[in-house]
């Protein structure tokens, strides 16, 4: 992967007012008069979204118990619970699998709309981030702990986004905004470490992309956030904080919270 600079988030949003004209703009205005009532309506057709992905992601789930169980009915009891119950863990790993494909496909459609920016939490702009992570996380929650690290894992997180470069190691699931991440060749990942491309500052919600240059390495537990680049072969030492728009050069070691380069000793 070529080295590019990492560039300053635009504003999706003008802080004042809406960005947004005709019906969008008339929704986001009252979004933040009555924040509560537009935030439910807004929140239940997103709901009603999950459901549905959440549904077809269980049709191989649904099949695998409905034969098994059908086909178990006159066996004895042992044996018939035992079939049953194997059904049961069979029809769990089918709808993980199931996710890895359903919900990246869905998040195609979400993809255009999840940029960096800054902006207030109630905003039509930050709704594509928002919906970006509720797919990510349907997944992070549900599964994909189970199938880290694996090629599996890298498979997902490429799907949704994620820019993931040759032999990279990622074997963490502790990642939001995935579209927004860089992961270039032989970067490792240690385990539990957290990614993630946004933060907020004076109430407001900053999406800035996080990038990982190549032969770089995050220490076990490490945090990084938005608008963070760590140079290529640089070392994030366990349990470190990187605060957000911080860059880390190439080769250095950085370490504590907040993480701060490491100084040679003699």
């Amino acid at each position: 992967m070529s080295e590019k600079p990492v560039k300053p988030p635009r504003e999706y949003l003008d802080p004042q007012g809406s960005s947004n004209k005709g019906l969008l703009g008339w929704y986001e205005k009252m979004l933040r008069k009555f924040k509560s009532l537009f935030l439910t309506g807004t929140l239940g057709l997103i709901l009603f979204f999950v459901v549905l992905l959440l549904g077809i992601s269980l049709i191989p789930s649904v099949l695998i118990v409905q034969n098994i169980f059908a086909w178990s009915e006159d066996k004895n009891t042992v044996f018939r619970l035992f079939l049953q119950g194997t059904s049961i863990a069979l029809a769990f790993f089918a709808y993980g699998f199931s996710t890895l494909i359903v919900i990246p496909l869905a998040n195609r459609f979400v993809l255009p709309f999840v940029r960096p920016g800054r902006g207030s939490y109630y905003s039509i702009s930050a709704f594509g981030w928002y919906l970006h992570n509720i797919l990510t996380y349907m997944v992070r929650y549900t599964f994909i702990d189970l199938i880290t690290p694996t090629p599996f894992s890298l498979f997902f997180y490429r799907s949704m986004g994620m820019k993931i470069g040759r032999q990279a190691e990622l074997n963490t699931s502790n990642i939001s905004d995935p579209a927004l991440i860089t992961l270039e060749d032989g970067v490792t990942v240690g385990g539990s470490a957290t990614l993630l491309a946004h933060y907020a500052v004076g109430g407001f919600l900053v999406i800035s992309p996080l990038i990982i240059r190549k032969n770089a390495t995050i220490g076990l537990k490490a945090i990084l956030m938005g608008g963070v680049e760590i140079g290529e072969g640089a070392k994030i030492l366990p349990n470190s904080v990187v605060l957000p728009k911080t860059v880390v050069p190439a080769g250095e070691t950085w370490s504590g919270v907040p993480a701060k380069k490491v100084e040679k000793t003699s």
